[in-house]
């Protein structure tokens, strides 16, 4: 799969828009990872995403002992979303704006690997995210719903994510819960899984099975995705959030993130949050930082 060309501003190669369910239990290698420029010895596993397995590993760098995050696919038909994730990370380091790199993990590199089985495995060395808790680790520490007032943030910086890279010319296409990344204490977000995103005005690459009654209908009609494809992703994620504790004005500003009709639904991520602080301050008054805690993650 090709990345966009840096001087040219080129699309992103599509991948044909089709639900992809879990991968075959098939499990890439253990063995340390070697490339020209780090030796990686695994570690602990950390989770089974959907295509890959994610594992903590250890690497030397200029004589320094450094942590990263090996996502490895279980299986070969899904090296090229692994690569393609590759792609997309590259790009928003090259054209994303700097100070909202954070909202993203940093790629240390990609290579490929042999599998358990022999075959090859596409590996994406990560810089870890230490501290981060899913919104689906918070919705079932939360299951009355959460308060809409800590929903409140967490919808801002997922807003200012978009922003970002909706900046960048490119759509995340799978913001839902277990993508999306919250640091309880700094009050960071940060989305994961960029395998799915494509450049605004394509298609989605691929749909994950298991959401498939939560993509707009854009997304399984292979339309194109645009700014308004994430923000009603990500309006249904804070939705199940909040749960009925959402009053009144914010669940009708949440129907307005949903409606079926791509063209009626709001298609700017900071206009958008610009309309939902005006309404967060009418509801709640000015904003205030409220500490926001976790109960411990489970131990792996």
């Amino acid at each position: 799969m090709t990345g966009p060309d840096a001087a040219s501003g080129a699309d992103f190669e599509a991948v044909p828009a089709t639900p992809r369910g879990p991968a075959a239990p098939d499990l890439p290698s253990r063995s340390s990872g070697r490339t020209p420029r780090h030796t990686y010895a695994p570690g602990p596993a950390l989770t089974e995403g959907d295509l890959a397995t994610l594992l903590t590993a250890r690497y030397e760098d200029g004589g320094e002992h450094r942590t990263a995050v090996l996502k490895t696919a279980r299986h070969p038909r899904d090296n090229d979303l692994l690569e393609h994730e590759a792609d997309i990370l590259a790009r928003l380091r090259r054209v994303g704006e700097e100070r909202h790199r954070a909202y993203a993990p940093a790629l240390i590199e990609s290579f490929e690997q042999p599998g358990g089985d022999g075959g090859p495995r596409r590996v994406n060395a990560l810089e870890p995210l230490d501290g981060f808790r899913t919104l689906a680790e918070v919705a079932a520490a939360h299951p009355g719903g959460l308060d809409p007032r800590d929903a409140a943030w967490m919808w801002r910086r997922l807003l200012t994510g978009l922003g970002w890279a909706h900046r960048a010319g490119l759509v995340h296409g799978a913001v839902f819960p277990e993508h999306v990344l919250i640091h309880p204490a700094l009050h960071g977000v940060a989305l994961v899984d960029w395998c799915y995103a494509t450049a605004a005005g394509t298609d989605l690459p691929v749909l994950v099975f298991r959401h498939a009654a939560d993509y707009p209908p854009e997304a399984p009609a292979h339309r194109p995705a645009t700014a308004a494809t994430d923000l009603h992703l990500a309006a249904r994620c804070i939705a199940g959030l909040m749960g009925d504790r959402a009053p009144a004005p914010l669940r009708a500003f949440l129907r307005g993130c949903t409606l079926p009709e791509q063209h009626r639904r709001p298609q700017d991520a900071w206009a958008l949050l610009a309309e939902l602080d005006d309404l967060l301050e009418r509801l709640y008054g000015p904003r205030t930082f409220r500490p926001f805690t976790m109960p411990p993650a489970p131990a792996g």
